[in-house]
C-alpha cells in the first residue's frame, strides 16, 4: 500500500512539472512568432522582383505600375518606353 501511495505521488510530481514545462515552452514559442512578426513588419515585409532587373525589393520600398513591380522610377521609366517601342514597331 505504501509503494502504491509513493508511485502516485511520484506520478503527480512528474505530471506537475511536465504540464509546467510544457506551458514554459509554449509561452516562449509564442513569444518568439510574435517577435519574428514585428521584425518582419520592420523589415518591409512581402519581397517583390523588379519587372525590369530582376532585383527583389521589400514590397513598401518598391513602386507599382499596373500588375508590375519595379525597384527603382529609373527601371519603371525604361520598361515603358521599351513597352511603347515594342508596340509601335509591332504596328508597322
Amino acid at each position: 500500500m505504501n509503494l502504491l501511495i509513493i508511485r502516485l505521488i511520484i506520478f503527480g510530481v512528474l505530471f506537475f512539472a511536465g504540464m509546467k514545462l510544457y506551458g514554459i515552452y509554449r509561452e516562449w514559442q509564442m513569444e518568439r512568432a510574435a517577435r519574428l512578426t514585428r521584425e518582419n513588419r520592420r523589415e518591409g515585409g512581402q519581397m517583390v522582383r523588379c519587372r525590369w532587373c530582376d532585383v527583389h525589393v521589400p514590397e513598401d520600398e518598391a513602386l507599382r505600375d499596373n500588375a508590375e513591380w519595379f525597384c527603382s522610377t529609373a527601371h519603371r521609366d525604361r520598361f515603358a518606353q521599351e513597352q511603347r517601342r515594342s508596340s509601335t514597331s509591332d504596328d508597322h
